[in-house]
């Protein structure tokens, strides 16, 4: 019987990645491992569930109805094995968090590092990423992101104060270049700019005025997907930035940044702890929201 399970978890793993490596990397082991698993399954079963290339990895016809017919079974397992470890009411196992790049007082360290003092058998795995995906099909068990972003039918926990956007630069850019009084006069300015992606425009720059929302295309010289790199690239002089107040209030208090145009920043919702409604939620992702629910109001 165990013969006859051996290797799913890899196959599932290869299925839901079509990615060698990036199965490896999620089950913890090398590529090799995963090939020869795969193998061995395959060689089991009679037929071959995955076409290799050398560039792309796909199920075959058989594949697809191996992955459909065992997929849901191990789910369940895997949630009976969480039931069975639930009994003992103590907080246990992998939590998976996706969590925005920007969402600085939830990633600087003293909320999580209290809750992992608090229940050391629980592990932690957090992916900072700013791609937008359905977090159930992908294994995580909650994400954190800006309340605004977040669908109707999750449930959020907020995890910060309301928060605002505003543009920054250093002193001497400030001095060589002047300081913009009105958000239309950016494009006139250097800017530096962040995009989710290769593939994607930059953000447009949002502000309002007199209860009127609207938006800036700054057409950044520099544009990147890292927000640490922004700020350096300010503070270097490079040119004038944006984004959460927050995230940057360290280099404003040391003086190497200035914030600017801060009364077309209006606070708004900040960033909320989501994960889906279930009939019984995991006894760690309860804790985590206890435990953030009372750092909030300690």
């Amino acid at each position: 019987m165990m013969d006859d399970l051996e290797g799913i978890p890899v196959f599932l793993a290869v299925a839901e990645a079509k990615n060698f490596r990036i199965a490896s990397e999620r089950l913890g082991v090398t590529r090799s491992a995963v090939s020869q698993a795969l193998q061995r399954l395959e060689d089991r079963v009679g037929v071959a569930l995955v076409q290799r290339t050398t560039r792309s990895v796909r199920l075959t016809e058989a594949g697809e109805l191996f992955y459909d017919a065992v997929q849901p079974s191990v789910s369940q397992v895997r949630q009976a094995v969480e039931a069975a470890r639930e009994i003992q009411g103590k907080p246990s196992g992998l939590l998976r968090i996706a969590v925005s790049s920007i969402a600085e007082s939830f990633l600087s360290g003293p909320l999580l590092a209290g809750f992992i003092e608090r229940y050391p058998d629980v592990t932690l795995d957090i992916t900072v990423t700013d791609e937008e995906f359905d977090i159930v099909s992908t294994g995580f068990d909650a994400a954190v992101r800006l309340g605004e972003v977040i669908e109707q039918d999750m449930i959020a926990v907020p995890v910060s104060s309301q928060q605002r956007q505003c543009a920054f630069a250093s002193p001497e850019y400030l001095e060589k270049n002047g300081s913009p009084s009105h958000p239309s006069e950016l494009p006139d300015h250097i800017c530096i700019g962040w995009r989710p992606r290769p593939d994607s425009a930059p953000y447009r720059w949002e502000f309002t005025e007199n209860g009127r929302d609207f938006d800036v295309a700054v057409n950044p010289e520099v544009t990147t997907n890292d927000m640490q790199f922004m700020i350096r690239m300010a503070c270097a002089g490079a040119g004038i930035t944006f984004g959460m107040v927050d995230t940057f209030q360290p280099w404003v208090s040391r003086g190497e940044l200035v914030p600017l145009l801060g009364a077309f920043g209006p606070p708004f919702n900040g960033f909320y702890l989501y994960y889906p409604r279930r009939h019984r939620q995991p006894i760690k992702l309860r804790a985590l929201v206890d435990h953030i629910r009372a750092a909030r109001h300690g």
